[in-house]
């Protein structure tokens, strides 16, 4: 059941994707603000915070955030979170493309009590088109970043678009 109704959420979100022409429409249709956002411009020294990423394996291990931790999304196991981050209000910051699956697993890190959670507006996607650096697995800086599908690579401006494990 869970496939399906993410190969749905895919569909739907490619088919609505495709008159979306920058970050703040595609959010302001995909979120409800049910995480409250923080900037790029707000989380520059990464130090202050835990960043967690909610992209897939796949995509994580193309780029991501200096020393963020991954969780998933398909794969986002609670019980892994709260092992791992003790504190409940420790600074979390969650961050996937843009920011549509990071609000649902904000939701959850909310829903298990952690009181201090922000989602990264516009994701890995704004960071990088704001001129960030982003990391791969061996801690190297590099310039891809795994763009989702196409449709959704047409918000990231800035990188190398990698649209699997190139």
């Amino acid at each position: 059941m869970r496939v399906s109704s993410l190969i749905f959420f895919l569909f739907v979100s490619t088919l609505s994707l495709c008159g979306q022409k920058t970050i703040a429409e595609t959010l302001s249709q995909f979120n409800d603000e049910s995480v409250p956002y923080t900037y790029v411009e707000e989380i520059k020294n990464l130090d202050r915070y835990l960043l967690l990423d909610t992209r897939a394996w796949e995509e994580f291990e193309v780029s991501h955030l200096k020393d963020a931790i991954w969780v998933g999304y398909e794969r986002f196991e609670a019980a892994t979170v709260l092992t791992k981050i003790k504190e409940k209000d420790a600074p979390i910051v969650v961050y996937c493309s843009i920011g549509a699956r990071s609000e649902e697993i904000g939701e959850k890190l909310l829903a298990l009590g952690y009181t201090n959670v922000k989602n990264l507006y516009g994701g890995i996607f704004e960071w990088k088109n704001k001129g960030h650096s982003v990391f791969d697995q061996q801690g190297e800086e590099t310039k891809k970043v795994h763009a989702f599908d196409k449709e959704w690579g047409k918000l990231l401006k800035k990188g190398k678009k990698v649209y699997s494990n190139e």
